[in-house]
């Protein structure tokens, strides 16, 4: 085991596990935008669907930080862009937590989203820095892996602390993100060694909206996560009008993240040798019947089965979708590629809690059933976008190569 332990985490630097370590400590503080929907019902009094929107104003910051952030992460460099996002969040979450208005929760929300969305394309470009092609793969589990762990701590915390005062996990949140940016500040240097000149960009966001197969990749991406994204926002909507506590959906939460750490390691082992868009298809689907059982849940138990299902499906398609990603983008354009992939998730922020809490209050139960049909609609397209994918990976390999011998 010491030895199967020692392969699957070993070959990288230390700088990637300085940016490993900071993201585990950011997410084991992630609270805030966990448990704001109940937040905002519980606490400030909203409506199911206002509490939505509320929530979906983060999407809409996530989108501009998003952007922002990758064109940053080009320009500035990695480092200075993850250093203006963690102390930016720090200021949003100190402020939102002695805020009481609900105008101004939507406003800082949104302001939160741009902060902490502003990180997103640096990291994994940072990343992609520091790492060979060949452990990328290992790279991107263990980051994976690292996100869910300090979810499962986050979420454990949290439905306790949340009973205790809500204003707390806001600040907890804080300091976490503070400890992160300190972090990145003492040990983590710029990665981006050879600034990419001016020309080298020519196009910029533009090149990277007029590439097909990329945008399909992308559009998938964000069936994937709305799916997903049902998890923290509609799932405890759901779990409340059941009668359950937040602990109860702390519990839920905390049962994937521990099924990921326990298993997420192992996934590369089933999955190697298979293709990418099989795997991700098979992963929508899995995705999409864990949701779909919700129509049947009414206590703890099913919750919790329907976690199991939707969380396997979830650790099945994070290796192939970060591979793909970092295979389709350019060095030169790294930062703004990773951007674009990254608008998935603050789009998903947004339209999840928006359509999700009118789902819900419309639709009641039959809202899940929709998201499962929604899954098995993915998983058909990915099949059918894997052979043009595949031929796109394989002609950008063989371009590099030929730009290496020729420099060499």
């Amino acid at each position: 085991m010491r030895a199967w332990l020692r392969d699957t985490a070993g070959g990288l630097s230390a700088t990637y596990w300085y940016l490993w370590t900071g993201l585990l400590i950011n997410r084991v503080g992630g609270f805030a935008v966990l448990f704001l929907s109940l937040y905002l019902t519980s606490q400030r009094e909203a409506g199911t669907a206002q509490a939505g929107l509320i929530v979906g104003t983060y999407g809409i910051g996530g989108l501009a930080g998003t952007l922002a952030g990758g064109v940053l992460t080009d320009r500035w460099g990695r480092r200075r862009t993850l250093l203006v996002s963690h102390f930016a969040t720090v200021a949003a979450l100190a402020v939102l937590a002695f805020t009481t208005d609900l105008v101004l929760i939507a406003v800082l929300c949104a302001l939160l989203g741009v902060a902490q969305s502003m990180s997103a394309p640096a990291f994994v470009a940072a990343i992609i820095d520091v790492t060979p092609a060949d452990k990328r793969s290992r790279a991107f589990n263990l980051q994976f892996w690292a996100l869910n762990l300090g979810l499962a701590g986050a979420s454990l915390l949290a439905g306790l602390l949340a009973q205790w005062s809500y204003q707390g996990l806001f600040l907890i949140d804080a300091a976490c993100t503070l400890i992160t940016g300190l972090l990145i500040a003492w040990k983590v240097p710029e990665t981006l060694r050879h600034p990419v000149s001016r020309g080298a960009t020519r196009g910029g966001l533009g090149t990277v909206l007029t590439d097909r197969i990329f945008l399909v990749f992308v559009g998938l991406t964000l069936i994937q996560a709305l799916i997903y994204t049902q998890s923290s926002t509609i799932v405890p909507l759901a779990m409340d009008a059941d009668g359950l506590s937040p602990a109860a959906y702390g519990s839920v939460v905390a049962l994937g993240g521990a099924l990921i750490v326990l298993g997420q390691l192992f996934v590369p082992r089933l999955i190697d040798g298979h293709r990418k868009a099989r795997v991700l298809a098979l992963a929508l689907l899995v995705d999409g019947v864990g949701f779909a059982l919700l129509a049947v849940a009414d206590h703890v138990a099913l919750y919790l089965a329907a976690a199991a299902i939707w969380t396997i499906g979830s650790m099945l398609a994070a290796p192939p979708n970060a591979e793909i990603n970092s295979e389709l983008a350019p060095l030169a354009l790294r930062g703004r590629y990773q951007a674009v992939f990254f608008l998935t998730f603050p789009a998903a922020s947004f339209l999840a809690p928006s359509l999700g809490g009118a789902g819900l209050q419309y639709l009641g139960n039959a809202h899940w059933l929709v998201i499962g049909v929604l899954g098995a609609v993915a998983a058909a397209l990915h099949l059918l976008a894997g052979p043009p994918r595949e031929r796109r990976v394989a002609a950008i390999r063989a371009e590099t190569a030929t730009t290496t011998a020729d420099v060499s």
